[in-house]
């Protein structure tokens, strides 16, 4: 029999949560450590729909890479997914910036699933570096991504440069932009802001802004994979989530 605490346990043994950041809210957040897992429902977000789809499937667990509770809560609404989740005993698991920084957490699966090689963890900081196969121009680069992630725009700096080696931190990672810069011939990441990619433009460097949604969802689904072939009694489930934000 598998439980809550089994599945938590596994998590913990290679992304462990008391490395998470300060503000951050990862862990074991609703439900019943106890609880027997029969059915478990992957997505990035603790979203509405996400909550409705767990209860429509009878899931005994949500785990999520974002945290469903990040701050402190004054209410809960019957629409909420935090009321959804508790009046049908849906416990929640969210694996989030102890995730983002481990061994085969965020970064690493969106190396893999990029084809970047040699991945080299950077102390202290939520990015790697990878390597690309064959020297690429930005532009073929951006375009690359673009349709691996299956984004329907990017945002990305233009460059003379050749891209080789790639800073690679999914999410919101800016603050590591200088560090990147320095070590890396592009720095691929989730959000960045005009500025900052206007600053980087200024000094010839290529940063790509794919999108957090992008850059983080299919990285994180791919745990699904390792959950599968660990607790073979229970059925794991991708909740048919879409990133609520358009780009056109």
């Amino acid at each position: 029999m598998t439980t809550v605490k089994n599945i938590y346990d596994y998590i913990n043994s290679f992304a462990p949560f008391d490395l998470q950041e300060e503000w951050d809210n990862s862990g074991f957040l609703i439900g019943d450590f106890r609880k027997e897992v029969k059915t478990v429902v992957l997505s990035l977000d603790a979203t509405k729909g996400a909550a409705r789809f767990a209860e429509s499937v009878n899931a005994d667990l949500l785990l999520t890479h974002h945290p469903v509770i990040f701050k402190g809560i004054h209410n809960i609404k019957k629409d909420s997914a935090v009321y959804t989740l508790v009046n049908n005993d849906i416990a929640v698991i969210c694996a989030h910036t102890s995730f983002d920084r481990a061994i085969g957490g965020i970064n690493d699966n969106l190396c893999k699933i990029l084809g970047l090689k040699n991945v080299q963890h950077i102390d202290d900081t939520f990015i790697v570096t990878a390597q690309l196969d064959n020297e690429m121009s930005i532009d073929d680069f951006a375009q690359f991504v673009s349709e691996t992630l299956g984004t329907n725009g990017i945002r990305y700096t233009d460059t003379e440069k050749t891209i080789k080696t790639v800073a690679v931190g999914g999410g919101a990672c800016s603050e590591y932009i200088d560090t990147a810069m320095k070590i890396s011939d592009c720095f691929l990441t989730g959000d960045l802001k005009y500025h900052e990619m206007l600053d980087a433009a200024e000094q010839g460097y290529a940063v790509i802004s794919s999108g957090h949604f992008e850059s983080e969802n299919k990285p994180f689904l791919m745990l699904k994979e390792k959950l599968e072939k660990l607790f073979t009694d229970v059925n794991f489930i991708i909740a048919p989530t879409e990133n609520p934000v358009l780009t056109v």
